[in-house]
């Protein structure tokens, strides 16, 4: 299961609440292309923005339309409790594996993470994913401290944003059952070629066909020549790129991320309606990029907002109304944001 690639498809929303039916569309081309796994409200799923019972709810919908490939489910939440409800439901439904990070408000030190993963394995029935994602938990594990919890029991896989200088050494020390897996779609070629065994993709949650092609031939070319989507990606974000394409090729409701996320936008959205020809990401969609529009009108209880150049929305108002995103034209040279994220 913690093996090849797995692909991590978005949780779409339509006015706030789970979008069952598109949610179900984005999965059927993705376990018909073979994935070897699915990785369900990780955070290009939006886990920490739901309820636990809506992440429930997800789960069994997953397991449900998976047919035989492996469903891992992120169980992350502030309170232990919570982890622990969410360990159940997706254990319930069929789960073969579960996905946390350190979620915290505060800042956790090393013994207190420790004591999480400690505490959640005792309760699990099917292997945990262990996630070191300091960019959204403001926390870093050490190389110290997962060598230490990777050797708990019922601990199936690492998932690493960064690959180890010392790859051979950091092997050496992790238990035989223990996989590597690296986050970070721009890494994945390079990461599998070191010898990490999986590869947790966001672009395999949209296009599984093109993760498949780098997954199987761990090939740079392949990689590189998506090296303009992935400058998107560390620029911006990948979920909110990913959520701007499903958005554009119809595959959600926009807006699909949860309030006050926004897909891409503006200029930056316009570049990416761009690259699905140029990278032939759109090669199946009638139209091209013309299929796409690059701006669209979205229902939304705030006042008006505009999009910079980069991509980033201002607030101008405070009455309810629709939010027009403008394209960079017509916003005044004088009003534009040159900050980027």
């Amino acid at each position: 299961m913690f093996h090849g690639l797995s692909a991590f498809p978005l949780t779409p929303l339509k006015e706030g609440t789970f979008d069952e039916h598109s949610f179900i569309n984005l999965l059927r081309p993705v376990v018909d292309a073979g994935v070897d796994s699915l990785g369900i409200l990780g955070s290009t799923g939006s886990y920490a923005y739901l309820t636990v019972e809506e992440r429930g709810r997800i789960a069994r919908c997953a397991v449900a339309h998976a047919d035989d490939i492996p469903v891992i489910v992120s169980i992350g939440a502030l309170r232990l409790d919570d982890i622990l409800r969410l360990a159940d439901d997706a254990q319930t439904a069929g789960v073969s594996g579960v996905l946390l990070a350190p979620v915290s408000y505060q800042r956790l030190t090393e013994d207190e993470v420790f004591n999480l993963y400690e505490t959640v394995t005792r309760q699990l029935s099917v292997p945990l994913c262990i996630y070191d994602n300091p960019a959204t938990t403001g926390f870093s594990f050490s190389d110290e401290l997962l060598f230490a919890a990777a050797a708990l029991p019922n601990i199936g896989s690492i998932k690493l944003g960064r690959v180890p200088e010392d790859l051979l050494q950091v092997r050496a020390r992790l238990p035989d059952t223990v996989t590597l897996g690296i986050a970070g779609d721009w890494r994945a070629a390079s990461a599998l070629q070191a010898g990490f065994d999986v590869w947790y993709s966001v672009v395999g949650g949209l296009f599984p066909q093109t993760a498949l092609a780098i997954a199987r031939s761990k090939e740079s070319a392949q990689s590189e020549r998506l090296e303009p989507l992935w400058e998107l990606f560390r620029r911006y974000g990948s979920l909110r790129v990913i959520a701007a394409a499903a958005e554009m090729m119809g595959k959600v409701a926009a807006p699909a991320l949860p309030f006050p996320l926004q897909a891409l936008q503006g200029e930056p959205r316009e570049a990416l309606a761009k690259l699905f020809v140029s990278l032939d990401l759109a090669g199946k969609t009638p139209g091209g990029a013309n299929a796409y529009p690059a701006y669209r009108t979205v229902p939304h209880p705030v006042g008006p907002v505009s999009v910079s150049a980069t991509g980033q929305s201002r607030y101008s108002g405070s009455s309810p109304t629709k939010l027009r995103f403008l394209r960079g034209s017509d916003i005044s040279s004088s009003s534009l944001s040159t900050h980027a994220r």
